[in-house]
């Protein structure tokens, strides 16, 4: 294989890496400048609010003895390695799935590195309505957000053939 079939879709890494870094300073930015737990309403029905999350999505296991921490990292990193093998089997024509798996693997890796360093996930991002409120999240779970939905779209959106559209 040639460095331009095998390769070209690693150059979609960028992507991933500026996910990390714009997650990792924003999370560094609200553990800074807001308390912990004490919303600063932004506009209606969305505040800042840290928090430190132990668990997965929506808190699942967040209660759990700490063996989570491990668990999700171990998962994490496992993934990663399956979407850079996946990413590098990608045909030329398959931009939009490249753009989907490294908004994931960066959206996951931002996530590992706060569970390596501090044992949880920094939260910020607090959307409500009236009485019901969505659990808080991060730049790096709405770039695993957009790569799941782009992924999902492509199943709708591809050939029969298996390429991009």
């Amino acid at each position: 294989m040639t460095e331009g079939k095998a390769g070209s879709k690693l150059k979609w890494l960028w992507l991933a890496v500026l996910v990390i870094a714009v997650d990792l300073g924003t999370k560094a930015l609200a553990s800074a400048m807001l308390t912990y737990a004490d919303p600063v309403p932004v506009l209606p029905s969305f505040n800042l609010t840290l928090l430190h999350n132990t668990g997965a999505a929506f808190s699942f296991l967040a209660n759990a003895e700490g063996w989570q921490r491990w668990f999700f990292v171990a998962l994490a990193l496992i993934v990663s390695v399956v979407l850079v093998t996946w990413l590098r089997k990608l045909k030329a024509n398959e931009t939009w799935t490249a753009i989907a798996i490294v908004l994931i693997l960066g959206g996951a890796l931002g996530n590992v590195y706060d569970r390596v360093v501090h044992g949880y996930v920094v939260d910020f991002l607090h959307f409500y309505w009236q009485d019901w409120h969505f659990p808080a999240f991060n730049l790096a779970d709405t770039a695993i957000t957009i790569g799941a939905a782009m992924m999902i779209l492509d199943l709708f959106r591809k050939p029969a053939d298996g390429g991009d559209a």
